[in-house]
Formats: structure tokens, C-alpha cells, sequence
């Protein structure tokens, strides 16, 4: 039994110091509430494969499972692609964490955590958060970016949830 307990702390820690080094020096975080209980809302935004269902500019997801991890591969409007890795997930607690492998968007070593914690009166709340460095772009041009994509996918469930 202390045996499992040193290994699974020894695993949190490892990852997340492998977090902190990838992570970025700007940040980004939005929030929106929903009227959605949060498992309501974890069913619809805790599938790593799904973003596609609730996003409004990415229009596929494509999962490529191995025993070490899931790899998303998601297709945007524009016809532009994205690729992303789940780095850590926690149901219970309603959330998950990925980082960006391969992007037109104009950031690097970017590291974002999606989680859903209850609200007032059975509603939910979806924060979704982020780290990342500028990449080809300034610093404001980045943060930019990110927020507008944060904000039109939580604009979204706003609006699926209270219509």
C-alpha cells in the first residue's frame, strides 16, 4: 500500500514538473456558466475526441489512441489542422489537460486544462486555461488568438445550454 501511494505521488510530481517545462509565460483563462448540471456539461465537453461537437470552428476530431496516450487531430473550417495530446485526465474531478504538438496558430509550448466545477442553483461552470509562449507573432497577437478561440467554444455552450 506505501508502496502505490509513493508511486502515484511520484508520478504527479514528474508530471507535472514535465508540465511546467513545457508551459508558456503568457496565459489565458475564460470561464462561462451554464445552465447545465456539471455532469450534464462534462458529457458533452469531457470526451477529448468531441470538441468538434461543441466547438464552432472545428468542424472534425480524429483520436488516435495508444497505450501511452490520446492524440487528437482536429480540422478547423479553414481547412487549417491542429494536432494535440492529452497529457493528463481526472474525471472525477471534471477535468483534462493537453498541450498543442502541431499548429498554424501562433504560439508554442502551449499547455491548456478544460474543466467543469459546479455553480449556484445546478448550474455548472467551464473554465477553460492556458499557458503558452508567442510564436511568429507578438505577444498580444498570441493572447489574441487564444482568448477568441476560448471564447467562441464557451459562447457556444453558453448558447446550447440556455436555449
Amino acid at each position: 500500500m506505501l508502496n502505490t501511494i509513493i508511486k502515484t505521488t511520484l508520478s504527479a510530481v514528474l508530471l507535472t514538473t514535465a508540465m511546467t517545462s513545457f508551459a508558456g509565460d503568457l496565459n489565458v483563462s475564460k470561464s462561462v456558466t451554464v445552465n447545465a448540471s456539471p455532469d450534464t456539461t462534462w458529457k458533452m465537453i469531457g470526451d477529448f475526441n468531441h470538441l468538434d461537437v461543441w466547438h464552432p470552428v472545428v468542424v472534425s476530431s480524429v483520436l488516435t489512441h495508444t497505450a501511452t496516450s490520446d492524440t487528437r487531430l482536429l480540422t478547423l473550417g479553414n481547412g487549417a489542422t491542429i494536432t494535440e495530446k492529452q497529457v493528463s485526465r481526472d474525471d472525477a474531478k471534471r477535468s483534462y489537460t493537453y498541450a498543442i504538438v502541431l499548429s498554424p496558430l501562433p504560439v508554442s509550448d502551449y499547455v491548456s486544462t478544460i474543466s467543469v466545477s459546479p455553480a449556484a442553483d445546478g448550474k455548472s461552470t467551464v473554465t477553460w486555461s492556458s499557458s503558452f509562449d508567442a510564436k511568429d507573432a507578438t505577444d498580444e497577437e498570441a493572447v489574441t488568438a487564444i482568448t477568441g478561440i476560448y471564447e467562441a467554444g464557451l459562447n457556444n455552450l453558453d448558447k446550447h445550454f440556455n436555449q
